[in-house]
């Protein structure tokens, strides 16, 4: 029966109704989701995520002789597939590990002033308190009222 706790590598066979196949399982592979796994697949010629509960109980252990001449035959393609899955699953290291590389800031640019405001401008009305014959108290509120 299938068991990666003893090897890294496990080559093994895959039993189903739809015929007999040699996979492959390495724990250096990255985690699948929560209750699946990884294999290399020698018929689809790639990884394949399968479901571990179902496929767990059609997983069998290749005899020394048939785990000899599984490796000599697929071991090159294994490692090609086993590349190319893993360049294409870099997004899945653990981000906590990796140095925070962000560019420094730039400081902002000041901004030259157009003309010096002259205080005596006389483009600025001032505003008339006299003509409002209204008392208020110190709510807001009219006095009269």
């Amino acid at each position: 029966m299938y068991n990666t706790a003893k090897k890294q590598l496990w080559f093994g066979e895959l039993r189903t109704s739809k015929g007999n196949t040699i996979v492959v399982h390495d724990n250096q592979l990255p985690d699948a989701s929560p209750g699946r796994i990884f294999m290399y697949n020698t018929i689809r010629n790639t990884i394949v995520e399968y479901v571990e509960d179902i496929v767990k109980v059609n997983l069998h252990d290749l005899d020394d002789e048939q785990t000899k001449a599984a490796i000599a035959e697929y071991s090159d393609a294994w490692q090609a597939a086993r590349a190319e899955f893993m360049l294409k699953h870099q997004a899945r290291i653990d981000l906590s590990a990796v140095p925070d590389t962000a560019p420094p800031r730039k400081a902002k640019p000041v901004p030259e002033p157009d003309d010096i405001v002259d205080s005596d401008d006389d483009d600025i009305p001032e505003l008339d308190d006299s003509d409002d014959d209204e008392s208020f108290d110190d709510m807001g509120e009219n006095e009269d009222d």
